[in-house]
């Protein structure tokens, strides 16, 4: 369907000439009539479908056709992150340039004349407030703000709100505004706590799905089984020669995601990284560099993974698995959008072969595996086991036993834990974990090493040590006992090797499951040819994205 055969007013139909909106997406050409009529609706589609447009589009053309109060509030959209409320407000004043409406957006991280913008706004009645519920909640507790006028309720993202823990938030943003009002939601996904809530604040909605939630067929999906500490250089490997441009590439923790972003720009590449550690004028000014093509590589938790709309971006890596089928799609949704054609990548350690089974299973086929280069050591077989859906063990390590690879028996944080990245030369941190004489923590008992040291370490010869001796022995008794062994034993004989199983030698099992992880500063970064022969020519925009690509040897 096209945008001009909907029953839209004249100033958004200008609106979506000058934007270049000439076809519907099915999201879209399903939820505009029925939102035009004035029915609360829940409507579950996929990333990358147009869901801004499908619920602006209809809020505009009603407030242009019916009467309203122009000094009260008379739309509300809620928005789980700063980000997606930043674009769904540049959508807002690009539909309703042609029409007298006004909008501001209402989000924190940001500084004190922000601030008063948004007091004004929602004080003086916006006609559109977009917000995230935290900052609108702030907003609440310390003005008498007019909710009175308001007709049109929209939570976009619902889902990710929720996740978020913004439930309670909601609600009590709910509870003030008034009754008779029109009430959409929409979300990605429709878990229980999703339909309770569309139970709890909708009358009678009109339920729109768009398929299920699954990855665009135009997405190229492969993995790499690999070790841990592996995926660093596989990562080395695949932008050795060039990296293609708009590279996202997300991880599970804000530390990972910065020794990440930093090993990449020691190589040289152009890359930044999005986390929320970052005020928003930061994260404004990496989001603006990225899409703008001054930085390549986009190095971010999920907080970029939904409802931030970037084109043109060419390769999605997930550095390690997400813990959600859900999650995944939301992550790889970031490329081939708008029916453009992209790739995902994701490396799976043997922790994580149990969660991207899952994710196999939910698409309902098997993530195409790419061979890991020999020069980068070998791999763990596939063999996803329950255990190892939270951190279990790796088949690879010895002896690790059913711990976590990131702890030992006391709980203690080792190097290769879920939460760090090594770094090929190695990290100082790791060494001095490793180190024989390091010192344990206050309050925390001696290492079974030093124990070990005690019981074995070189002594004064003819002195040995008797199974039932204390330390605090005076030095008398031990005098007495040294002569009365002399006299009874003149000839010792040599201590037998202890038994590789013994107790003794468990600190040295346990500290295994962290060698693979070192075994990265011995690992070359292996050297390949450029796979564009020489002399071709690599002027077209495909080319240039695609040139790398390990599928074309």
């Amino acid at each position: 369907m096209l945008f001009n055969e909907l029953p839209l007013c004249e100033t958004l139909q200008e609106g979506l000439q000058a934007m270049n909106f000439r076809e519907t997406t099915p999201i879209q050409e399903q939820a505009i009539p029925v939102i035009l009529e004035k029915k609360d609706v829940i409507a579950c589609a996929q990333t990358g479908t147009g869901k801004t447009a499908a619920f602006l589009l209809p809020l505009l053309n009603n407030l242009q056709t019916d009467a309203h109060d122009e000094g009260k509030i008379n739309a509300i959209v809620m928005a789980p992150t700063r980000e997606l409320a930043q674009q769904i407000d540049q959508q807002m004043e690009g539909f309703s340039y042609f029409t007298p409406f006004s909008s501001v957006a209402v989000y924190g991280g940001n500084d004190g004349e922000a601030w008063d913008v948004q007091k004004r706004g929602l004080m003086s009645g916006a006609d559109v407030v977009i917000a995230t519920p935290g900052r609108l909640l702030s907003h609440i507790n310390l003005y008498n703000i007019d909710f009175s006028g308001i007709k049109y309720f929209i939570l976009d993202e619902a889902d990710r709100m929720l996740d978020m823990g913004f439930h309670d938030d909601i609600m009590k943003i709910e509870k003030l505004l008034p009754k008779e009002r029109q009430t959409i939601m929409f979300s990605a996904t429709m878990p229980p706590k999703i339909q309770q809530l569309a139970k709890s604040i909708l009358r009678n909605p009109v339920d729109i799905t768009i398929a299920i939630s699954r990855p665009p067929e135009t997405i190229l999906q492969s993995a790499y089984i690999c070790h841990e500490g592996q995926k660093i250089n596989i990562v080395k490997f695949l932008f050795k020669e060039k990296a293609p441009n708009k590279v996202i590439l997300f991880s599970g923790s804000k530390q990972k995601v910065k020794e990440i972003a930093k090993i990449l720009r020691h190589m040289g590449l152009s890359a930044d990284e999005m986390h929320s550690d970052l005020d928003q004028t930061q994260r404004n000014h990496v989001m603006h560099e990225f899409k703008n093509e001054r930085v390549n590589i986009l190095v971010a938790t999920d907080i970029v993974a939904r409802g931030i709309d970037i084109d043109d971006i060419s390769l999605v890596i997930n550095f390690d698995v997400p813990y959600d089928a859900e999650d995944y799609v939301h992550r790889i949704g970031r490329t081939a959008r708008a029916g453009d054609s992209g790739m995902a990548i994701t490396f799976v350690s043997p922790d994580e072969q149990y969660r991207f089974s899952k994710i196999e299973e939910f698409l309902g086929k098997k993530i195409y595996r790419i061979p890991v280069p020999a020069e980068l050591g070998e791999t763990p077989d596939y063999n996803p086991v329950r255990d190892n859906r939270r951190g279990g063990s790796s088949r690879s390590s010895k002896g690790g036993g059913k711990k976590g690879k990131g702890s030992n028996k006391k709980g203690e944080k080792l190097p290769g834990g879920k939460n760090e990245i090594p770094h090929p030369e190695g990290n100082s941190q790791q060494k001095e974990l490793l180190s024989p004489g390091k010192k344990p923590k206050e309050g925390q008992a001696p290492p079974k090493q030093n124990a070990h040291k005690k019981q074995h370490g070189p002594k004064r010869e003819g002195t040995p040590q008797q199974p039932g001796a204390k330390q605090g022995m005076s030095g008398e008794r031990e005098q007495g006992l040294k002569r009365e062994q002399r006299n009874s034993e003149r000839l010792r004989k040599p201590r037998p090797a202890r038994d590789s199983n013994s107790p003794a030698t468990e600190p040295s099992r346990r500290e295994s499951s962290t060698r693979n992880f070192l075994e990265t500063k011995r690992m070359p970064t292996p050297h390949t040819p450029d796979p564009t022969p020489a002399g071709q020519a690599t002027d077209t925009k495909k080319s240039k994205r695609w040139s790398w690509w390990p599928f074309k040897k």
